[in-house]
């Protein structure tokens, strides 16, 4: 079904057409002054260049026609030719009862088939996850998401960072502790602490950097020893990371690393030396990627070290490679930190030189920015290292358990809430932001929270519960102001998640559930449901309380949050 904009948009395209102008001038937005009225079409102004007229001659041709459509309860042109307008409530209840009814809970689906790969997530399998991947995590999770409630095939990748100089290093640390061998036995302890340790030596013993080059060498062409340890090394690494993803709800479709990727660097190399793109650079392999329209220098991209050993961009590159072959994605979205965006830049620029893409419009960095303590800085730990996590979330869950009420599923309930929490803390930001945590305010009830949406959802059930055995029926008649705002914000559903796409924004979503719940929280303060005598009217407000919950849940569902039965 089409969107509420969609629909008053197409009824007022075709009164522009019939008048005699152009059909795409019947844009309907909501309106600028509420107060007047909950729509409006500015089309007549962009008409009076093109046709010239004055802007209000056009306009009252266009509303006339606009007044003989009964879905309108008034059209009214103000001003120098704003077109107001005002639908009936049949309108508006007949549009609520087929949104609740659609599968798709009126969000419009794609025109035709499409396929968006989603490169986030990002975890060094060297080391364990720490706060600084929460972001890609959370903001990839949420984006495939509302690109598969729009009607995309979605294709979510982990690309793990498995196959640089960080697994040689901890592969090294590991033969320097004499655990390196045919069955690798270490503790969790030790592998938290194992990258740690190597880079440490890393960068104070020019011999163990050494060594530990020379082995990601030699993994990388294929020894068999360090191969054997290096897939030993990724079954560990995989099952913590896999875990604090099961937690987060997380949900990748492919587990691929650079690794896999790697099996393409051939095709790659092939690609580049029949283009003669590959320039010697002091021992290393690169291609120049600049322009001449560049206003800032843009460096070659390097595609094999001086040891011959492959880079970020290098299996960057051979992942498209792969993915074009598997996938044929129409786009592939990379959910990666702003600081990437130069990375991102040679790596697109160099795969349409290659021929890897034909039209690199169809790689997308979505960048994001970093989430920061109190003090802006970005978040640490209480020892001023790294903040794992695993013990992010449970500072967040510690604070929610302590004030969940007692009950079977207060635990799941407050690993729920911790999670929404995180997520919906997160997500109301726009990506490209930093933003401060701060645990008290994201943990709240009340504002823009996640804990605020699921005490919504759960105040409804409550009603429910209490209202007993019911057979709802689509009202016929809407009461009160509250009602009206929120069935306004109910039917603005499509439309948030049509922008939330086509800008790849979240925070979108998120200001729609909470615009949501709190026109929700005003209704019900209003309204007193379960002990209203009319009968008509009590439905009336009870479905409408249904409705809120579909929608609600619909947004939780592409935010990745769930919901709990009682708060």
């Amino acid at each position: 079904m089409n969107s509420l904009l969609m629909e008053l948009t197409k009824k007022a395209c075709e009164a522009f057409e019939k008048c005699g102008y152009a059909h795409d001038l019947g844009l309907v937005r909501t309106s600028d002054r509420p107060d007047l009225c909950a729509f409006q079409c500015n089309g007549a102004f962009p008409a009076a260049k093109k046709y010239r007229k004055a802007p209000s001659v056009i306009a009252g041709e266009v509303s006339k026609v606009l007044k003989e459509d009964k879905d309108f309860a008034s059209v009214s042109v103000k001003g120098a030719g704003f077109i107001n307008l005002d639908v009936t409530d049949e309108f508006l209840l007949k549009f609520l009862c087929e949104m609740v009814n659609d599968p798709n809970t009126g969000v419009p689906q794609a025109e035709k088939e499409e396929t968006i790969l989603i490169d986030y997530g990002g975890p060094n399998a060297a080391k364990p996850l720490h706060v600084g991947h929460v972001r890609s995590a959370v903001i990839g999770e949420a984006l495939k998401r509302i690109a598969k409630a729009t009607g995309r095939r979605t294709v979510g990748d982990v690309h793990l960072g498995d196959w640089g100089l960080q697994m040689g290093m901890v592969m090294k640390e590991l033969e320097d502790r004499g655990k390196l061998s045919d069955h690798i036995d270490i503790t969790s302890e030790e592998w938290d602490t194992l990258y740690s340790d190597a880079n440490a030596k890393k960068k104070l013993d020019p011999e163990f950097d050494k060594a530990a080059h020379e082995i990601t060498y030699k993994f990388q062409n294929g020894d068999p020893m360090y191969l054997s340890e290096w897939k030993q090394l990724m079954k560990i690494s995989l099952k913590g990371i896999g875990k604090m993803y099961d937690i987060l709800g997380v949900q990748f479709d492919l587990w691929h690393g650079e690794s896999d990727a790697a099996k393409y660097v051939g095709e790659l190399m092939d690609a580049l030396e029949k283009r003669n793109l590959l320039i010697d650079s002091m021992g290393a392999k690169v291609v120049d990627v600049s322009r001449e329209e560049d206003t800032a220098p843009i460096p070659p991209v390097i595609i094999k070290k001086t040891d011959g050993s492959d880079i970020y961009a290098t299996t960057d590159l051979a992942a498209i490679i792969e993915r074009e072959k598997l996938f044929q994605p129409d786009e592939i979205w990379y959910v990666v930190d702003n600081r990437q965006a130069l990375h991102f830049k040679q790596v697109f620029r160099c795969a349409k030189m290659a021929g890897i893409v034909e039209n690199e419009e169809k790689l997308l960095h979505l960048g994001f920015g970093t989430i920061n303590g109190p003090d802006g800085k970005p978040l640490k730990s209480r020892d001023g290292n790294v903040l794992k996590l695993s013990d992010f979330y449970k500072d967040v869950y510690t604070s929610v358990l302590a004030r969940a009420a007692e009950g079977e599923d207060r635990e799941e309930n407050a690993h729920k809430i911790a999670v929404a929490a995180i997520k919906f803390g997160d997500l109301i930001n726009f990506r490209a932001k930093d933003y401060i945590f701060d645990l008290e305010k994201f943990t709240s009830y009340e504002g823009k929270t996640g804990s605020f949406i699921l005490y919504t959802i759960s105040r409804i059930n409550s009603v429910f519960r209490k209202a007993g055995k019911i057979e709802l029926h689509v009202p016929e008649e809407i009461y009160t102001d509250s009602e009206l705002n929120l069935i306004y914000a109910l039917l603005l559903t499509g439309d948030k998640f049509l922008s939330a796409y086509e800008d790849k924004a979240p925070n979108v979503i998120a200001e729609s559930a909470f615009d949501i719940a709190g026109a929700f929280s005003s209704f019900y303060a209003e309204n007193k449901v379960l002990s209203e005598t009319d009968e008509e009217k009590k439905n009336a407000w009870l479905y409408l309380m249904h409705a809120t919950k579909v929608v609600l849940l619909k947004h939780l569902d592409a935010l990745g949050i769930e919901a709990v039965e009682r708060m």
